[in-house]
């Protein structure tokens, strides 16, 4: 099941990634599913290499949303993606994906599709501040695990305590970015 067409509805925050920069961070969406990685068998080998278990996950990212539980490690998204989006976790934090919902990242984590860590790595959007929309890694994605909308911003922002709603008229409510 590829990430669902109308994500982030139905979903509520389950963790969150922050950036070391002490400003960026992204929220990861739940709750999770048994998906593609579940069924890979390179994602299962990788797993059983780390002694650990396949486990729902969930969505990590709002604009730039990347489903860990359908994410079956291939990179296609990493090397697609022209202002590094993306960085292989893992690679700069070697721990189970469950542990790094609510973990800090620096960002320094690999951003070239061959090195990985191996098939239990995830692509996370630790920079999604970065992303210029262009969709690149939507369209490489096997498994279909990438939803890029910028409209999602507003329920980043719900879920932050940010969000204002514009004044009444005929302002669009997705132009202010």
């Amino acid at each position: 099941m590829p990430i669902a067409e109308d994500f982030p509805k139905g979903l509520h925050v389950i963790g969150k990634i922050k950036h070391s920069d002490g400003e960026h961070f992204h929220y990861v969406w739940g709750p999770g599913r048994m998906a593609e990685a579940a069924e890979d068998p390179a994602c299962i080998a990788a797993y059983e290499a780390h002694g650990e278990k396949i486990e729902p996950l969930g969505v990590s990212g709002t604009m730039v949303a990347v489903d860990w539980d359908a994410c079956v490690g291939d990179g296609a998204c990493i090397e697609a993606c022209p202002v590094q989006v993306f960085q292989w976790y893992r690679t700069e934090k070697d721990i189970p994906a469950i542990q790094a919902i609510n973990e800090t990242f620096d960002g320094t984590g690999k951003t070239v599709k061959e090195e990985k860590l191996d098939r239990s790595d995830k692509a996370d959007p630790i920079r999604e501040h970065d992303c210029i929309w262009c969709m690149a890694c939507v369209s490489v994605c096997p498994p279909l695990a990438i939803k890029v909308d910028q409209s999602n911003l507003e329920a980043h922002e719900k879920a932050s305590g940010t969000y204002q709603q514009l004044g009444s008229g005929t302002a669009n409510p997705h132009a202010h970015h």
